[in-house]
């Protein structure tokens, strides 16, 4: 009898943690979309468009309706049509409950862990994930946190029923947390000073760092040699082009060793997270080719006598230098906020930076910099159907009502455990 409860119980507990919403069926219908706005992700707006896609690729794209048939017609009525919101530099997934330590998986022991791999921690049946999907970010690129190599990130699309299903680019992106030479203690509420780091202690991590990378470059050049240490051999991507290093540095001289010490490596390809200071040095990342994941918009200057609304303007900053960008959400919440994404390309609009750029650094833009573009970022034939359809204008909260929404084609379900909560507790305030 007890046995027979034990299992019963299990049984239970896996339809309470079961996926809600259910991951969406292969795409069985052609789609088309008609009278939308259509934001195609590379700058232009197509006036009352038509976009059609069957078996999960976008065949039609264009201001006229299309010659071919499709069996679904869905009426925009005049609402806006996206690619798909991609976030790069996110921990969702890896991290349900900050206060629960057991669901907690983005950081690893150790101070140089660049073997440690996101996509072996991704979480698809994350009760965040449904809520992102529902203001239009449909990819992200899942990253590992802490120590200074902390490990090797994925993109994967938001609505899968296990990690393989979920994968877009496996491993394809190493990352780094540059020693930074100052650093501010205190807090958001209560900034303390600013403060230079123990010299010594940094000179030995960078030691340390360079030791490593050029044992990874030399592994590169001699993939047939003896096995080497895990931790090399998950580096030797950086020197044949199968990997990106992204680089965590938001002050101007951290940015310039950062960028020049990739460059001495001989690594292929990198790009710079956080960015604070990008704007200042844009033509040291013009030269080196060097894109930036824009630290959250959202968030206060780092300098006491920054103009307060500096964070807002860094995206027209670095769009007037001609360094390539995109958008994140890292930061305190930052799994949760993740919603937000659409929120803060609207405030670089809002502040110097054009209308369809704005769209395009959280669609195109973030495709290039992950390394996904040729299937995923815009609106063009022979692309990902991975898109959703807006009444209203999805990088302004006032309007923004996501309707229908699609990954490879497949209608995902939008529904989530807030939006059902909320009809549950109005419907009980609604009883006499």
């Amino acid at each position: 009898m007890r046995t027979a409860m034990t299992l019963f119980a299990a049984l239970a507990a896996c339809l309470v943690l079961a996926q809600r919403p259910a991951p969406a069926p292969p795409q069985a219908r052609s789609v088309l979309i008609r009278d939308a706005q259509v934001h195609t992700g590379d700058g232009r707006l197509i006036a009352g468009g038509f976009v059609g896609f069957r078996n999960g690729v976008i065949d039609h794209v264009g201001p006229t309706a299309p010659a071919a048939r499709y069996d679904t017609v869905i009426d925009a009525a005049g609402g806006h049509l996206y690619p798909g919101f991609i976030l790069p530099d996110a921990t969702l997934g890896l991290a349900e409950i900050d206060q629960v330590q057991a669901t907690i998986d983005e950081d690893e022991a150790g101070d140089i862990t660049p073997e440690v791999r996101a996509s072996a921690a991704y979480n698809v049946d994350s009760r965040i994930i449904p809520t992102v999907r529902r203001n239009g970010v449909l990819i992200a690129q899942v990253v590992p946190r802490g120590g200074m190599v902390s490990g090797r990130s994925s993109v994967v699309q938001l609505d899968a029923w296990d990690r393989r299903d979920a994968l877009i680019a496996r491993d394809n992106g190493v990352h780094l947390n540059w020693p930074g030479a100052f650093a501010r203690h205190g807090w958001w509420a209560e900034p303390g000073p600013v403060v230079r780091e123990k010299a010594e202690e940094r000179q030995r991590r960078l030691r340390d760092l360079e030791t490593l990378f050029t044992e990874a470059a030399a592994r590169a050049r001699r993939p047939e040699a003896a096995p080497a240490d895990v931790r090399v051999q998950a580096l030797a991507g950086l020197f044949t082009g199968a990997a990106t290093l992204f680089v965590q540095a938001e002050q101007a001289q951290d940015i310039q060793e950062a960028v020049l010490f990739a460059d001495r490596m001989g690594v292929k390809r990198t790009v710079l997270v956080g960015g604070y200071d990008a704007w200042r040095v844009a033509d040291l990342l013009r030269d080196k080719r060097v894109a930036v994941v824009l630290r959250r918009l959202h968030s206060l200057p780092l300098r006491n006598d920054d103009d307060v609304d500096l964070p807002f303007r860094l995206p027209a900053l670095l769009h007037e230098r001609g360094v390539p960008f995109c958008l994140s959400y890292t930061g305190d919440m930052e799994r949760m906020g993740a919603r937000n994404l659409p929120f803060v390309a609207g405030t670089a609009r809002a502040h110097g930076l054009p209308p369809e750029e704005a769209v395009r650094c959280a669609t195109l833009a973030a495709a290039q910099v992950l390394g996904i573009d040729a299937r995923y970022g815009s609106l063009a034939v022979g692309k990902s159907a991975t898109l959703f359809l807006s009444s209203g204008d999805a990088l302004d909260m006032r309007t923004n009502a996501v309707r229908h929404a699609f990954i490879d084609g497949r209608a995902i379900a939008l529904d989530n455990v807030q939006e059902e909560l909320h009809e549950m507790y109005r419907s009980r305030i609604a009883r006499p």
